[in-house]
């Protein structure tokens, strides 16, 4: 067997407590989007707070403000985020288990559907409150990529959302079936990539310092909608590329195309990450021309 990194012992439960017949669990994936929406609240507040920062040295809302676009906020990312994956990766079984689609608990979340949930949401707030869409999506662009970060080492604990089959030094044997049979020298699959801590790194450490150096040392958030191209394009391009380590989504494996391909091609094809991800970096390229008004 190749030098690969066994899965550390990690329990996705926090902690567990039962009492009688009820039982509750709080996972580090509830506590990473807990975490990653209290932080950004809190970061948005501060940002508000600093004149400096904005266009006319006046930020677009009151201190008061963020807390109600936070209500909103999680509200977008639980409807998006379930919403999206129903609709997105397993539209054919929930359309025949219809009941299930409220059964969040049993996992099922998608970044792509919560994000659209987050800018639904937004713009609603905005024009609710009569506040610039653009200005207000801004320090939301800023501090998503720390929920993305908390959300992917989440998903690493989890043992979910792995990357393809790698002899690279650091691939890792997950604490699944197929890393059993490893262990127990009945496949030779053994590694894979860590597909979760690449994008935690990309979409969410370096996307995240990019935004906020942007924001602190470039004035970016004096050309409303800004940081908003930058995000987009970044996580665009950020989850194209990790695509290619990723495990692709089972329900896309098939014996004639073994690499999960949402849409096949003559040698190549592309997955639903990466399909998802295209329409994404397109739209930030159209905001980025908007807010710099190159045309």
């Amino acid at each position: 067997m190749l030098n690969v990194i066994n899965f550390p012992n990690i329990s996705p439960d926090i902690f567990k407590i039962d009492i009688g017949f009820l039982s509750f669990a709080l996972k580090w994936y509830a506590l990473a989007y807990i975490m990653g929406l209290l932080l950004a609240w809190r970061i948005i507040v501060k940002m508000v707070e600093n004149p400096s920062l904005w266009i006319n040295q006046q930020a677009p809302m009151t201190k008061n403000k963020p807390e109600e676009l936070l209500t909103w906020m999680i509200i977008g990312v639980i409807l998006g985020g379930r919403l999206g994956f129903v609709l997105f990766y397993q539209a054919d079984y929930y359309l025949q288990n219809p009941f299930e689609i409220l059964m969040v608990w049993r996992g099922g979340m998608s970044f792509h559907g919560g994000f659209i949930g987050v800018i639904i949401s937004g713009i609603i707030f905005c024009y609710k409150n009569k506040l610039s869409v653009l200005s207000v999506g801004d320090p939301i662009a800023i501090t998503t990529p720390i929920g993305l970060f908390l959300g992917r080492i989440a998903n690493f604990i989890n043992g979910e959302l792995f990357g393809r089959p790698s002899n690279m030094p650091w691939a890792v044997i997950f604490p699944n079936e197929e890393g059993e049979n490893c262990i127990r020298g009945i496949t030779e699959i053994c590694g894979r990539h860590p597909s979760q801590l690449y994008e935690a790194i990309l979409e969410g450490l370096i996307l995240g310092l990019i935004l906020f150096w942007g924001a602190y040392f470039k004035s970016w958030l004096k050309t409303p909608g800004f940081s908003i191209s930058i995000f987009f394009i970044g996580y665009g391009i950020a989850r194209f590329f990790v695509e290619i380590f990723r495990q692709p989504d089972t329900y896309y494996i098939t014996e004639s195309n073994p690499f999960g391909y949402m849409i096949q091609m003559t040698n190549f094809g592309l997955t639903s990450g990466q399909v998802l991800s295209i329409p994404m970096v397109l739209i930030g390229i159209f905001i980025m021309i908007k807010a710099l008004r190159i045309l």
